[in-house]
C-alpha cells in the first residue's frame, strides 16, 4: 500500500474515533469542541465556525474564524448550505472573504435524515477549491456531530418530559387526596343515607332517593377510577427501547378479536423501528383504538401507518372513516375527564393516553382524517 493509501486509512480510523468520542458527549459545548479540534487535527485548516441549527434558526456556538464570533450571525455560505441541505463550496472571489486573506470556503450541512441540525463552516488560506479528499472526510465527521447532537436532543425531551410528568403527578396526587378523603367520605354518607331512605319511603320521594344514591355510587366509581389511573402513573417506569412493530401488532390482534365491527389496515415491516416506551406504552395504542371502534357506529375501517420519520422520532398515524370528532370537545379531547355528549366512557382515556406518551418524550394530537374521521398522530423517540 501507497503512502496516499496509508494517509486515507489512518483518515478512516481517525473519523471513526472522533464519531466515537462525539457519541459520548453529553452537550452540544462538548460536540463543538471535539468537532474543531477534529478540522484542526485531521485537516489543518485554520479557520472552522460551527453553527447550530434550532427551529430554522441559525447561531454560531464557536468559532476560530476572527471574522465571526459565538453568538454573530453565520455567514453567506453557511445559509446557502442550510437552505440547499448540501455540501457548499466557494472559492476565490465567490467565497466573498478574499480580504481576510480566505482562498476558499465550504459549508458542509450535518443532517438527520433530512432535518439540517448544525453546519461546519472550514475556510482554508489557499486559492483553490476543496477536493474530494477533504469533502467526503468532513462530511462523514459533519454526519458524526448531526447523530450526537440528536442524542442529545433526545435526551432533552425526555428530561423535559419527565419534569412535566413529574408536576403532573403532584397536581393528580392532590386531587387525589381530596376526593378520596374529602369528597368520598361524604358521598359515603350521601349513598347510605339515600338508600335507607329509598327503602322506607314509597312513591315519588322514594324514586328521588334511589336516584341520588345511584348518582352518589357513580361518583365514588369514578373517583376510584382516578385512583386506580393514580397508582398506574406512579408505578410508571422509565422509558426502555422496546420494538414498535411488536407492540403494535399485539394491540392490532386484540383489538380486532375485542369489535368485530374494526377493520385495521396495518403492515407490520413499515414499523421495524425501537422506540423509547415504558411497560404501558400498548395503552397508548390501545385507547385510541378503542376510541375508534366504541365511538362510531357500524363498520369501522381504520390504517395504521407511518406518516413521519427522522434519524430520531416516528410519527404514526392511526386514521379511521367514523364521524371525527366532535366539535364541542376537539380543542380539550385529551384533557381528563373530557368527553362528548352521548359517549358513555368516563373521558380518562385519551388522556391517559396523552400523559403516557409525554412520560416517554413523545406526543399524541389529532386531525380530520382524509377520509373524514379522526387521524391521530403519536410521536415517539427512536433509539
Amino acid at each position: 500500500m501507497g503512502s496516499e493509501g496509508a494517509d486515507v486509512t489512518s483518515q478512516v480510523a481517525d473519523l471513526n474515533k472522533y464519531g466515537q468520542a462525539l457519541n459520548n458527549c453529553e452537550s452540544v459545548e462538548e460536540i463543538v469542541s471535539l468537532s474543531l479540534e477534529a478540522v484542526s487535527l485531521l485537516f489543518g485548516f485554520p479557520y472552522t465556525t460551527f453553527v447550530e441549527v434550532r427551529d430554522g434558526d441559525l447561531r454560531v456556538v464557536h468559532s476560530t474564524y476572527p471574522a465571526v464570533s459565538a453568538g454573530d450571525e453565520p455567514l453567506a455560505v453557511a445559509y446557502e448550505a442550510y437552505e440547499s441541505g448540501e455540501t457548499t463550496v466557494r472559492s476565490g472571489e465567490a467565497a466573498g472573504e478574499d480580504a481576510d486573506g480566505v482562498g476558499a470556503a465550504l459549508a458542509v450541512p450535518a443532517t438527520i435524515a433530512s432535518d439540517v441540525v448544525a453546519i461546519i463552516v472550514t475556510r482554508s488560506v489557499e486559492n483553490r477549491e476543496f477536493g474530494d479528499d477533504v469533502v467526503r472526510p468532513m462530511e462523514i465527521l459533519s454526519t458524526h456531530a448531526a447523530t450526537a447532537i440528536g442524542n442529545i436532543r433526545s435526551r432533552e425531551r425526555l428530561e423535559r418530559a419527565r419534569r412535566d410528568l413529574e408536576k403532573r403527578k403532584e397536581m393528580v396526587e392532590m386531587y387525589d387526596r381530596l376526593l378520596r378523603h374529602d369528597l368520598g367520605n361524604d358521598l359515603q354518607v350521601i349513598a347510605a343515607f339515600s338508600e335507607e331512605i329509598a327503602e322506607t319511603v314509597e312513591g315519588e320521594p322514594g324514586d328521588y332517593a334511589e336516584r341520588v344514591h345511584r348518582t352518589a355510587e357513580g361518583a365514588m366509581d369514578l373517583i376510584r377510577r382516578v385512583g386506580d389511573l393514580v397508582s398506574t402513573l406512579e408505578r410508571q417506569d422509565e422509558p426502555k427501547p422496546r420494538s414498535l412493530s411488536k407492540i403494535l401488532s399485539a394491540v392490532i390482534a386484540d383489538t380486532r378479536d375485542r369489535y368485530e365491527t374494526l377493520t385495521v389496515a396495518y403492515d407490520p415491516e413499515e414499523f421495524d423501528v425501537r422506540v423509547f416506551g415504558g411497560d404501558l406504552l400498548d395503552s397508548v395504542f390501545t385507547n385510541v383504538l378503542t376510541n375508534a371502534a366504541v365511538h362510531n357506529a357500524g363498520e369501522v375501517h381504520v390504517r395504521v401507518r407511518p406518516v413521519e420519520a427522522s434519524e430520531d422520532r416516528v410519527t404514526v398515524s392511526i386514521s379511521d372513516d367514523g364521524g371525527g370528532i366532535p366539535d364541542d370537545v376537539t380543542d380539550t379531547l385529551f384533557e381528563m375527564g373530557v368527553k362528548g355528549e352521548d359517549s358513555e366512557g368516563t373521558g380518562f382515556g385519551l388522556g391517559f393516553a396523552k400523559a403516557l406518551t409525554e412520560s416517554y418524550g413523545g406526543d399524541i394530537g389529532v386531525t380530520e382524517s382524509e377520509r373524514g374521521g379522526a387521524d391521530f398522530r403519536i410521536t415517539l423517540d427512536r433509539v
